[in-house]
């Protein structure tokens, strides 16, 4: 099957393009066929000659003889250009619009005038898809042609961002449409529901009109309570398309009798791609994008130079990416706090603050890089990373450095799920602001409850096993004295199990910066000095066990046990 094209009734025809040698004249990179010589070849010749004479005549004539200055009889030299083509693949977000701008401008800066953004995509953020055709319409539009290629389909978001390039066409049973905004895979009702719908009507508009694609359809894809019909204009021959309370009357003016329905008010416009085609929204119906470039090429009287550029995502935007998402974002918070909670759990620092630190580092890059994480974000969660570190290291037990600094930690992680200016405070804004809010603290939430029960988990049964037990104390239980005491088992410099109380007096092992490790008979443990920095070989004494931590002090200064 070969392109679709409209006939005077404006219904496909599918009539051009059937000889593939005529495809690989107009694309230009492929080569026509050698003409045979013969009889024919001189014949061929004798007439070129005629014409070069006739030529050379009607060059004598005087420069204001009939036909010299009309540019209606002028043949015109298809221009030679250069296409590119990009690929948008996967879930539109924060990434994907800046892979697309990168790719973008290196089109542009190799001398690329057709765009072509090949889509297969289901949806994404609506905020993304928002930056997408903002991006497309007012800054890409006027350096280039941008073509949307259907190769798969273009659902919801995927459709706002196919409008919005100057054409859309689309590969054989392909799909484009169903714009519903949702939220985490549920859709929205009520109020929400019509401030989203408000939001998405508004860019889809924007689209229609930039781009000349039929309004009432587009809004069709986003609103659910309404019916569209399309009906012929008797005067212009062309169809029109009204809601049902304005659909026409007018017998003279409009054909009322062949009223069609294109869609009910219990469905949200969904459309194949001959539909899209016969409705005005596709340009054309191909079988891949060779003949999508032809079309292009046949229209617009150009010639491509060479095979198109590809531009495919490089690895670092795919990882990006892959960090962006929820499920991602949702384990890196779970694994942030859970070493966070070790470091705690287990004075000193190791693998688990650094394993905590990375996750945070990567967070912070991976927002940092899509736009979504400016330096009032950074500030919030360093700040809060350095009250948690200050807890962790200065101030002995859990108070207000450590709560505080948790509460800025969360508050930086909200903030990068909403883009804001690098001097406005991250504060959602628009329908699409909250929906990515919302989303975006099901994610944490549901990371920092993985991390409750992780750490519920290790705090139970991680004791347990040699191999593990030094990186979590095990919780007080009640002993001699004044009734404070823990109980650990110590590898690798000994398997006894110890029972540590107040008052008890060891000897340190390492410097004290206030973390390290004290010997107390044949167990080494983990301790925290109390008021200043304590060297290797001095005499310490327990003055508190808070919980799983050990905080001691010098013996020497602190009198007889």
């Amino acid at each position: 099957m070969a392109l679709i094209n409209p006939d005077d009734e404006g219904h496909p025809s599918g009539s051009v393009f059937r000889d593939r040698q005529t495809r690989r004249q107009l694309v230009g990179w492929e080569l026509p066929a050698t003409q045979k010589v013969g009889r024919i070849s001189i014949m061929r010749k004798g007439f070129q000659q005629i014409w070069i004479l006739a030529l050379c005549a009607v060059a004598w004539f005087p420069a204001g003889q009939a036909g010299a200055g009309d540019p209606n009889l002028a043949i015109k030299t298809p221009r030679a250009l250069k296409a590119a083509i990009i690929p948008c693949r996967g879930a539109i977000d924060p990434a994907l619009f800046y892979s697309i701008k990168r790719r973008t401008g290196i089109a542009l800066a190799e001398g690329a005038e057709y765009l072509v953004y090949q889509i297969s995509t289901y949806g994404g953020r609506v905020d993304a898809a928002d930056d997408i055709a903002k991006y497309l319409i007012q800054d890409v539009a006027s350096r280039g042609h941008t073509v949307a290629y259907v190769a798969t389909e273009a659902i919801s978001a995927g459709a706002l961002v196919s409008v919005s390039c100057k054409d859309v066409i689309m590969q054989e049973n392909t799909t484009i449409g169903d714009a519903a905004p949702i939220t985490m895979g549920e859709k929205l009702e009520g109020v929400e529901r019509e401030k989203a719908e408000s939001f998405i009507r508004a860019i889809f508009q924007r689209a229609a009109e930039a781009n000349g694609y039929p309004e009432l359809l587009l809004k069709a894809m986003v609103t659910v309570r309404i019916e569209v019909y399309r009906v012929k204009n008797l005067q212009t021959g062309r169809y029109e398309f009204f809601e049902r309370d304005d659909l026409p009357t007018d017998a003279n003016h409009y054909d009322v009798k062949g009223i069609q329905k294109i869609n009910g008010d219990d469905e949200l416009l969904t459309l194949t791609a001959s539909q899209a085609y016969e409705y005005g929204i596709a340009r054309a119906v191909v079988r891949d994008v060779n003949e999508a470039l032809a079309f292009l090429a046949d229209r617009d009287n150009v010639r491509f130079v060479g095979p198109p550029i590809l531009l495919e995502p490089n690895w670092s935007e795919h990882l990006v990416s892959w960090l962006n998402s929820p499920a991602v974002m949702g384990i890196l918070v779970m694994v942030a706090l859970l070493g966070v909670y070790m470091e705690f759990s287990a004075p000193g620092f190791g693998l688990p603050g650094i394993v905590a630190i990375v996750c945070f580092a990567l967070m912070l890059g991976s927002k940092y890089l899509v736009g979504m994480a400016n330096w009032v974000e950074i500030v919030i969660l360093l700040l809060g990373i350095v009250l948690l570190l200050v807890e962790l290291f200065v101030l002995p037990g859990f108070g207000v450095a450590g709560i505080l600094g948790i509460v800025l930690v969360f508050s930086g992680l909200f903030g990068m799920l909403i883009r804001n200016g690098p001097d406005e405070f991250p504060w959602p804004q628009t329908a699409a602001d909250w929906g990515a809010l919302s989303s975006g603290i099901l994610s944490v939430t549901l990371g920092f409850l993985g991390f409750v029960v992780l750490a519920w988990v290790l705090s139970r049964y991680l004791p347990k096993f040699s191999f593990m037990s030094g990186l979590i104390l095990a919780p007080a239980v009640p002993g001699r004295g004044d009734g404070s005491q823990i109980s650990m088992t110590v590898p690798p410099e000994t398997a006894t199990r110890h029972q540590l109380h107040v008052k008890d007096v060891g000897t340190t092992i390492m410097p004290l910066r206030p973390a390290g490790k004290a010997r107390f008979d044949e167990a080494i443990v983990d301790v925290v000095a109390d008021g200043e920095f304590l060297d290797k070989n001095t005499k310490v004494r327990i003055i508190a066990i808070q919980g799983s931590r050990v905080v001691v002090r010098r013996f020497d200064t602190d009198g007889p046990a």
